[in-house]
């Protein structure tokens, strides 16, 4: 596979692994089982418990899951073709993946303020 043909496809799948990573761990979808492992990893008397619960309430930790498993399903590998290729893969893929979940949340965010602002405009008009 040529250096453009993997850069196309690190691009591409880091976009299913960030919306799988971010509704697992942050939509209302998932909130009962989110608050369950927020619950669990704070209270879990092991720390292997602990830490095993709080993998699915961090959506950073949780991407590393997700993108092991889109690499069994795809078998994509970056710059090498051997297992090294598979490692490399896997964090370049955390990587974008995260940085499209930031980008997400700064979206997201100053969505939130200018509806705020908007509505506090709104409130001073009306009274």
């Amino acid at each position: 596979m040529s250096l453009t043909h993997q850069l196309i496809w690190l691009f591409t799948l880091a976009i299913p692994i960030a919306c799988v990573a971010w509704t697992v761990t942050h939509e209302e979808v998932f909130k009962e089982v989110h608050e369950y492992c927020v619950e669990r990893s704070k209270k879990n008397k092991s720390l292997f418990g602990r830490k095993f619960f709080y993998l699915f309430t961090c959506e950073y930790c949780f991407s590393h899951y997700v993108t092991a498993l889109f690499l069994v399903l795809t078998n994509f590998k970056l710059l090498l073709d051997d297992w090294r290729g598979y490692i490399i893969a896997g964090f370049a893929l955390v990587f974008i993946a995260n940085l499209y979940m930031s980008i997400y949340v700064r979206i997201k965010v100053e969505i939130k303020k200018e509806r705020i602002i908007t509505q506090q405009e709104e409130e001073k008009l009306n009274a």
